[in-house]
């Protein structure tokens, strides 16, 4: 089936957070998709809306089985139905175990730069945050074991958040690297949550090991989060799942969701996702490869238009981290002036943390979009450069 990515959707004028902005101005930053879900999961939420009754909505058998048939068939790991949870949203459950697994003023561990929002989850809640820097080579990044174990072994420390695959390096962290991570955390006793809501979007032929697949000591002590709200771009319908093998483990995060009562579903989210994982496989292939397409355009006219601007290497997720460190200034100033200048609106590396001189691109949408996005960051990033000097 041929599916329409290069068709423009008008998104202005719908409360989309992201488009909310000025009319000259281009959002390429939220991880927010400009494309039409899967036609199967539109069937389904139009045909139940077709009832016209929306009351209160359980979780169904079909809603397991999807899960369950998805993660086996797409990442080879076979999940018992007890072990699944329904929530409200990845973010919403990262809170609630935050609250319900650790205690006020303990340490939760984040590796970064990484996705700006745990951040807020773990400070919100009067937990502090330990970062522990990824080391980039100028190639690509890699994990600071050393550092890491120093941040796990502080008795303190009860957490350790895991982006896997990682928001906004790209990064597929390999099973030896995770079993490491692993066997790190149950050695000092430190509970895993992992972050896995990009794992569908990796590049075509590639592959993301889920954490609780790797080994016994990663899957009796994690806690991972999924949706399909990334891949299906289905965010607005607030549905995800938690994947907790152990029981006590299970127990804990149940009634923290419950208390919090981030368990329930909407009328939609327990159908969305059924319709998505049981019906969207041919749809999700097909965006993959029109997204990494979209990188290799990218990337390939940043190389060759835009001087002192490096596109880093990635194999999962539609963003694109870019380095701008040989540009003179702070990437903050320089996001700023893209914006101002072209109306490009891009992430700033710094709401990441360990992320000055980055900045993070959404390629998530059709390519005659992604083309003027890059135009702008050209056009953009040579004014900077002038500006810049005029001020010294």
């Amino acid at each position: 089936m041929e599916f329409q990515f290069h068709n423009r959707i008008e998104r202005r004028n719908t409360g989309s957070m992201k488009w909310d902005v000025k009319e000259h101005e281009l959002p390429m930053w939220v991880a927010d998709m400009d494309f039409q879900t899967a036609p199967e999961v539109t069937k389904s939420i139009v045909e139940r809306a077709k009832q016209g009754v929306f009351g209160y909505t359980e979780v169904t058998d079909e809603w397991y089985q999807a899960y369950q048939t998805w993660w086996k068939e797409r990442h080879h790991l076979e999940i018992q139905k007890d072990w699944l949870i329904f929530c409200t949203g990845v973010v919403p459950a990262i809170s609630s175990i935050i609250r319900k697994i650790t205690t006020v003023g303990e340490n939760v561990v984040v590796m970064t730069p990484v996705y700006n929002i745990f951040f807020n989850s773990i400070l919100n809640n009067g937990r502090n945050v330990l970062e522990s820097r990824l080391l980039y080579d100028g190639s690509e990044y890699q994990i600071d074991f050393i550092d890491l174990e120093e941040k796990i072994s502080n008795p303190q420390t009860t957490l350790l958040i895991l982006c896997n695959p990682h928001n906004p390096v790209g990064k597929i962290w390999d099973r030896e690297t995770l079993e490491r991570i692993g066997d790190l955390c149950s050695k000092y006793h430190v509970t895993v949550l992992s972050d896995e809501i990009h794992c569908d979007l990796t590049e075509p032929g590639d592959e993301y090991t889920p954490f609780a697949s790797v080994s016994d000591n990663c899957r009796n002590n994690s806690i991972t989060c999924v949706s399909p709200t990334k891949a299906f771009n289905l965010a607005g319908i607030q549905t995800a799942a938690v994947i907790v093998p152990n029981y006590n483990l299970r127990h804990k995060v149940s009634r923290g969701l419950n208390t919090d009562e981030a368990a329930e579903p909407n009328v939609f989210a327990a159908i969305a996702p059924v319709a998505a994982f049981t019906y969207g496989g041919e749809w999700l292939d097909a965006l993959r490869k029109y997204l990494w397409e979209n990188r290799l355009f990218a990337e390939e006219y940043i190389k060759r238009e835009i001087k002192d601007v490096s596109p880093v290497s990635a194999k999962a997720t539609y963003l694109l981290w870019l380095d701008c460190r040989n540009i003179i200034g702070s990437s903050t100033e320089l996001c700023n002036f893209i914006r101002s200048h072209s109306g490009l609106y891009l992430s700033d590396g710094n709401e990441y943390h360990n992320g000055e001189g980055f900045l993070r691109m959404n390629l998530a949408c059709p390519r005659q979009q992604v083309e003027d996005g890059l135009n702008r960051l050209k056009e953009s990033v040579a004014a900077y450069k002038i500006w810049v000097c005029r001020q010294c």
